[in-house]
């Protein structure tokens, strides 16, 4: 089996490794480049693969970096089946429609202002090519067996991460190599922990956070001082936050800081319709999230659904305190945009980073310390506080990656490490040498490594 790292080598985006068995060929994760404009610009390029001789494509789960280029793929004539769980397909029937909507109205907006270097500015794809790649979805239930090709057989664990989160066990030729995918913490508030390693020869595993530990300090009880010294000077919190996922986990958080007095009385604005459908999808698949009946109730209710472009906009003429959590997670695009351009000069104001953010996303330049980042083609000045909340990060840690890794039941013959920037990786590829003395490597983008 040959293994091709095709993205999220040497960055945390883009995740697509082809897999090559007799002739047979699989691609795990189809995901978008992000960030830096580096990495965007070869969203653009050609697949180095030919998409019209590729059998299948599995998720590990639907998170834009591992899922959005899936409409690419079939627009470039990919018409094979994708493999997923049926929530992971369920979270894809709202982000990738929602990803073409977005880049649409981004390229239109382009036009209109004369903001784009290109005559016309265009998008990646559109919403017609989205449907299309949805139609390819098949669903595929955690620990159940399939065979996604002749020869290459499929199973699907428990990540946590996010709902519908999967680790991709693939056995070719006697050989097992199981794919992270994006792996959670064990101790995540929403999500359950990862399934321990069954099987596997070879692991492949993500190290987005393989050179630090998470902070013990309680984020829940950190974002209710932050909300509350914003409203003491009558200011309003905005929250830049992924659709799936953190945006559910900062809504369950202020449902409880709510319901024990721990915070005022606050509205609070869910401003994403991704992510209002998003959390209605979690409320669907409660069996597989750690919410009761009761949490899942409150963390839906606990705010108003902002779902028009007038009640959007609406929300940035607000003369009072409020907490207003809106997509993208790192400001790349979206409605939370419009809030920091308004919000974001007016020194009472809060713009709370919650997760990780990429190299070259204005998040990363916010959580940096810059005081000017540019939106619609101005340069915005930031006056408001500016706070980072780490500690609600839904990936694992250096030390729960390793913990993971060590689940596996015997000696791994190989570990690969992507989805990760430089540094980390090469931390975490230290960390399992020296903790587990088994060797590890950090693969090149467009490197292949034999398997066996």
């Amino acid at each position: 089996m040959k293994l091709t790292f095709l993205g999220a080598a040497g960055t945390v985006t883009g995740s697509k490794t082809l897999v090559t068995h007799e002739r047979r060929q699989l691609l795990v994760d189809c995901g978008l480049f992000q960030g830096y404009k580096n990495l965007r610009v070869m969203n653009w390029d050609p697949f180095p693969f030919d998409p019209t001789k590729l059998d299948a494509v599995v998720l590990t789960h639907a998170h834009l970096d591992h899922s959005g280029a899936l409409p690419l793929l079939v627009k470039r004539g990919f018409r094979g089946p994708v493999f997923a769980t049926p929530s992971t397909i369920d979270v894809c029937g709202v982000l990738l429609p929602d990803s073409a909507r977005i880049q649409q109205e981004d390229a239109d907006y382009a036009n209109r202002h004369k903001l784009s270097k290109h005559q016309p500015a265009l998008p990646l794809y559109t919403e017609e090519d989205a449907a299309r790649a949805l139609r390819r979805l098949k669903p595929l239930p955690l620990e159940q067996a399939g065979e996604v090709a002749m020869g290459l057989q499929l199973r699907l664990r428990q990540a946590g991460h996010i709902l519908g989160a999967s680790s991709v066990e693939l056995t070719a030729g006697g050989t097992t190599v199981l794919f992270s995918g994006d792996l959670g913490r064990p101790d995540d508030v929403l999500m359950r922990a990862p399934a321990p390693i069954v099987q596997a020869d070879h692991v492949v595993i993500e190290s987005t956070y393989g050179d630090r530990l998470h902070d013990t300090r309680d984020a829940e009880a950190a974002l209710g001082d932050v909300i509350r010294r914003t409203a003491t000077r009558g200011g309003i919190v905005v929250v830049p936050a992924f659709a799936v996922g953190r945006a559910q986990a900062l809504l369950y958080a202020i449902y409880r800081l709510k319901s024990r007095g721990d915070i005022p009385a606050l509205p609070v604005f869910l401003n994403s319709p991704m992510a209002i459908d998003m959390t209605a999808i979690y409320h669907r698949y409660r069996t597989e999230h750690r919410l009761t009946v009761e949490e899942c109730s409150g963390m839906c209710k606990v705010a108003k659904m902002t779902r028009t472009v007038e009640e959007s906009r609406a929300l940035n003429a607000l003369r009072y305190p409020a907490i207003i959590v809106s997509a993208s997670g790192m400001a790349t695009g979206g409605r939370v945009l419009h809030h920091l351009k308004a919000l974001g000069p007016d020194r009472r104001n809060t713009i709370v980073l919650a997760g990780y953010q990429a190299g070259g996303t204005r998040g990363a330049r916010l959580m940096g310390g810059e005081r000017s980042i540019r939106i619609h083609g101005e340069d915005v000045t930031i006056n408001a506080e500016v706070v980072s909340l780490p500690g609600m990060s839904a990936h694992a840690d250096a030390a729960q990656l390793v913990q993971w890794l060590a689940t596996a039941p015997q000696p791994l013959r190989g570990i690969y490490l992507n989805h990760g920037e430089p540094g980390p990786a090469d931390a975490l590829r230290q960390r399992i040498e020296r903790e587990l003395g088994w060797s590890a490597t950090v693969p090149r983008l467009g490197q292949s490594v034999e398997v066996a």
